[in-house]
């Protein structure tokens, strides 16, 4: 059999062959008999085959789901465990926010806490997108059916969707540029306030998300419990993990699901 998740891989990320194996390490012929041949690499080229193409070895790879390695990379991968969200030391927020240099995306459906919690929230996101941080924020759509249930589910009813819409209130500013001081002159000409996208979501979640480049807050939800009161479970991306990739993939498949928040 071949291996068709390889040679999907490579031709999403618009490599030819030699060129992915240049970028592994490899000659081309041994790339073929990669995915012809169905051969499974040594572990070193297989995380760094992941890493280029953005996928786990385990799912380039399936047969190698067994390896010991593997599963001791993912269990590598796990640092805290916080018993509810309310646990979480507000100084680590603000150490996480303060220190991501790539990308910060955040999943929920209103996650109003942040801003009630965490010191100058709004001004620390808008001055890591000001520094070309990546900022994607993903929350839930008012009007949906999903935020609708979630409140019965809650007990709350209706005030789910009312803090999905006060959270959208308080993302308006950023979204429409209307920022001061320092933070307004970095963001001059930057294309959609500093790097800053926002979409609203209908989906059922499972788990709002928080990451910050290398670094992932998972905070499962609990039917007929607020997420407030649920763990929050602390990973660090490690090579060969399959954890923190687990949950941005799943980030991904939400954003593609979402409609895209316009600034007024």
């Amino acid at each position: 059999m071949s291996n068709e998740r390889l040679r999907s891989a490579i031709v999403e990320a618009g490599m030819s062959m030699a060129e992915f194996g240049e970028a592994v390490g490899v000659d081309p012929k041994t790339v073929e008999r990669w995915i012809t041949k169905d051969r499974v690499p040594h572990r070193a080229h297989r995380l760094k085959s992941a890493g280029v193409l953005g996928k786990t070895d385990v799912f380039l790879w399936p047969t190698t789901e067994s390896d010991p390695r593997s599963h001791a990379a993912a269990k590598a991968e796990f640092v805290d465990l916080y018993p509810s969200r309310g646990s979480v030391p507000s100084s680590t927020w603000v150490e996480l926010l303060d220190s991501a240099q790539e990308s910060i995306d955040f999943l929920g459906y209103a996650g109003s806490f942040l801003h009630d919690s965490v010191p100058s929230f709004a001004e620390r996101l808008l001055e890591r997108a000001a520094q070309g941080v990546s900022v994607r924020l993903l929350f839930g759509d008012p009007a949906s059916d999903a935020v609708a249930l979630r409140g019965r589910e809650e007990g709350i009813g209706e005030l789910m969707a009312a803090r999905c819409a006060l959270t959208w209130t308080y993302y308006a500013p950023m979204l429409n540029g209307a920022v001061g001081g320092a933070v307004r002159g970095a963001m001059d000409g930057m294309d959609g306030g500093g790097g800053v996208q926002a979409r609203q979501h209908g989906c059922t979640l499972y788990a709002s998300l928080f990451r910050f480049d290398d670094t992932l807050l998972v905070n499962p939800h609990a039917y007929g419990a607020a997420a407030g009161n649920s763990p929050v479970l602390h990973f660090n991306r490690v090579p060969g993990g399959r954890v923190f990739s687990h949950y941005l993939d799943s980030f991904e498949r939400t954003w593609q699901e979402a409609e895209t928040v316009r600034s007024a």
